[in-house]
């Protein structure tokens, strides 16, 4: 298995439920520890070393945490960036508390785009929902949303064509399943959300079986 592969299986392999309990907005969240945890099982058997850092940065006028988390195996590596900066309110909070629960804002949002997980709780524990003090401020959530419509992580484009290859299918008939499906002219134009899709559509097919059956599957015209 090489190391792309090993990305792909703990993408598609790893489980985190949300055992947090936001008691103001009634629902349940993923902590950056959760992530943490549900990770090392699968890191540990496939040889690789989760990496999560963390950096100051001057973004405009403003500082915000840079958190990176990566995965490597001493050779090789993927990694991805969370942004979150710390409220200009800081009642209720120290400095070393503000600048913790923003760090780990910042490095469980690194996590999500890393090992593709789909969150779209923002600011978890610490949102009150207009029943106390944020830490984390509505400018934060439209950062991260930013982040996601940069260009896909050229990792993940990787991943894509490697279980195509793996499947039997050419590049191109990966580009024309992004084009019929989410309308994108390249694999750098996908979102999150359709790279896993796509990335579903290609383990439901079976290694057996010729490409023009194969194209079939995905409902792509054979040429």
């Amino acid at each position: 298995m090489n190391f792309y592969d090993k990305i792909i299986k703990i993408q598609s392999e790893l489980k985190v439920s949300k055992q947090q309990r936001n008691k103001f907005g009634n629902y349940n969240y993923r902590s950056c520890e959760d992530i943490v945890e549900g990770v090392k099982p699968l890191s540990k058997e496939l040889g690789l070393a989760l990496l999560i850092s963390d950096e100051l940065v001057l973004i405009g006028e403003r500082y915000y945490i840079k958190a990176t988390a990566k995965l490597t195996d001493g050779e090789n590596e993927v990694s991805c960036n969370g942004y979150a900066r710390e409220s200009d309110n800081k009642k209720g909070m120290d400095d070393s508390q503000l600048t913790g629960s923003t760090s780990s804002y910042a490095r469980k949002y690194a996590l999500n785009g890393l090992l593709a997980i789909d969150d779209t709780k923002d600011a978890d524990n610490l949102n009150k929902h207009g029943k106390g003090e944020t830490s984390i401020k509505t400018p934060v959530k439209k950062k991260v949303v930013k982040q996601t419509k940069e260009p896909l992580d050229p990792a993940k484009v990787k991943a894509l064509y490697t279980l195509a290859t793996k499947k039997g299918l050419a590049d191109a008939d990966v580009k024309k399943g992004i084009k019929k499906y989410y309308n994108a002219v390249s694999t750098k134009d996908l979102t999150i959300d359709q790279f896993k899709d796509m990335m579903k559509r290609l383990k439901k097919i079976e290694d057996k079986g010729d490409k023009k059956w194969k194209l079939k599957e995905l409902n792509l015209k054979t040429v």
